[in-house]
C-alpha cells in the first residue's frame, strides 16, 4: 500500500496528529488558567479541572490512532518503537524523535495522574509541570516532521496554537503578583525568544525548499515518480496516448481525460468544465497525476496552467515534496490519440 496514493490511513494520520495538537494546546491553555485559579460563576475551577483532565486524555487518544496509522501505513519506515523511543527510525530521526519524546511526557502525566494517591501530591505536580514541555515540543515535531508544513492550513493552526498559549502564559504571568519584576521580565522575553527562535527555524527549515532532504528523509523516498527506483534527477520524456471527452449527466459539464506514457513514467491529466463550442471545455476543476505503471497516482495536484495543448501543474507526493509539470501535447481529435513531452523538474 503506498501513501502517495491517497490511502485513508494517510489522511487519518495527519487529521489524527492535527487534531492532537489542537486538543494538547486546548489542554495547555485550561492548565495555566487553573495554575493562575481562574474562577468564574459560568464556569468553576472544578468544572475547569475536569475539562482539562479529560482534553489531555482526548488528546493522548488521538496521538495513539495517529501513531497506529502511521506504523500500518508503511509509507515511512516507522515502526511502533519509534513512538516511544527516540531516533529509533531513520525516518526524519531528529523530528520524529521528539514527537516520541512528546508522547512520553503524556504517557507520564496520565500515569502519575493515575496513581497520584500513592506516589504523592510533591512528586505528582513535578510530573505535571513537567508534561507543560510536551505541547512545544509537539509543535516543533509536527512542523518538522509533518507534511504539510508549508500548506496554509496547518501554518494557520500553528499559529492559533502558539497564540492561544502565549496569551494564556502572558497572562498567568500578569496575575503572578507574588513574583518579582525581574522574574516576570525574564519569562516575558524569555517567551519571546522562543517565540523568534522557532519562528526563525521554520522559515529557514519547513518553510524553506529542500527541507525534505535536510530532514532526514530517507534517500529512497525523495524520488519524485518511484519509491524504489532509488534516485531521480530532473528528466525530460516523450509520451503518447490517448485523449477522450464524456458529459456529466444533469450538470451541463464535460470532461476530458489524457493518459500518456513515456517509458515508465505515466501522467494523466482530468479536465471538467463549461463545453466551449469550438472543442474542449472551459475549465471550472481539473487534476493532474505523475507516477509509474505500477503507482500512478504518486504525485499529485491541479492544473495551475493551461496554454492551448500546453499544461502545467505544480504536483506533491505524500510527504510534501514538490515538482513542476509541464505535458506539451500535440493532439489527433479524430484518432483520440496523443503525443508529446513530459517535463519535470527537481524536488522541492
Amino acid at each position: 500500500m503506498t501513501v502517495a496514493s491517497g490511502t485513508a490511513l494517510w489522511y487519518l494520520t495527519r487529521g489524527t496528529g492535527a487534531v492532537a495538537l489542537l486538543l494538547l494546546t486546548l489542554a495547555v491553555v485550561l492548565g495555566v488558567l487553573g495554575v493562575a485559579r481562574f474562577r468564574s460563576e459560568r464556569l468553576p475551577r472544578f468544572l475547569l479541572q475536569g475539562l482539562h483532565r479529560n482534553l489531555t486524555l482526548l488528546a493522548v487518544a488521538f496521538v495513539v490512532v495517529h501513531v497506529v496509522t502511521t506504523v500500518l501505513d508503511g509509507y515511512a519506515p516507522i515502526g511502533i518503537a519509534a513512538a516511544v523511543i527516540p531516533y529509533a527510525s531513520p525516518y526524519r530521526p531528529l523530528w520524529l524523535g521528539l514527537g516520541a519524546v512528546s508522547f512520553d511526557l503524556l504517557l507520564a502525566l496520565v500515569a502519575t495522574s493515575l496513581l497520584r494517591v500513592w506516589i504523592g501530591q510533591r512528586v505528582w505536580r513535578a510530573v505535571h509541570w513537567l508534561a507543560y514541555v510536551c505541547w512545544p515540543v509537539a509543535l516543533v515535531h509536527s512542523l518538522g516532521t509533518g507534511t504539510d508544513a508549508r500548506h496554509g492550513w496547518l501554518q494557520l493552526l500553528a499559529g492559533a496554537c502558539t497564540a492561544a498559549v502565549v496569551v494564556a502564559g502572558v497572562w498567568r504571568i500578569t496575575c503572578a503578583r507574588s513574583a518579582s519584576p525581574w522574574l516576570r521580565r525574564g519569562l516575558a522575553a524569555a517567551t519571546a525568544a522562543a517565540i523568534f527562535g522557532v519562528f526563525f527555524w521554520y522559515q529557514e527549515g519547513p518553510n524553506a525548499s529542500g527541507w525534505a532532504r535536510r530532514a532526514g528523509t530517507p534517500a529512497s523516498l525523495l524520488s519524485p515518480v518511484s519509491a524504489t527506483t532509488g534516485s531521480f534527477t530532473p528528466a525530460s520524456a516523450a509520451v503518447q496516448g490517448t485523449i477522450s471527452s464524456s458529459s456529466s449527466d444533469g450538470s451541463g459539464l464535460a470532461t476530458i481525460d489524457i493518459a500518456a506514457q513515456g517509458g515508465q513514467e505515466v501522467v494523466r491529466v482530468r479536465l471538467t468544465g463549461v463545453p466551449l463550442e469550438e472543442g474542449g471545455v472551459q475549465v471550472q476543476s481539473s487534476r493532474m497525476t505523475l507516477g509509474t505503471t505500477s503507482s500512478p497516482a504518486l504525485w499529485t495536484g491541479s492544473v495551475q496552467r493551461l496554454e492551448g495543448t500546453s499544461i502545467g501543474a505544480v504536483l506533491s507526493d505524500a510527504s510534501g515534496h514538490s515538482v513542476d509539470t509541464s505535458l506539451t501535447l500535440q493532439v489527433d481529435s479524430e484518432q483520440g490519440t496523443v503525443a508529446g513531452r513530459l517535463e519535470v523538474g527537481a524536488v522541492q
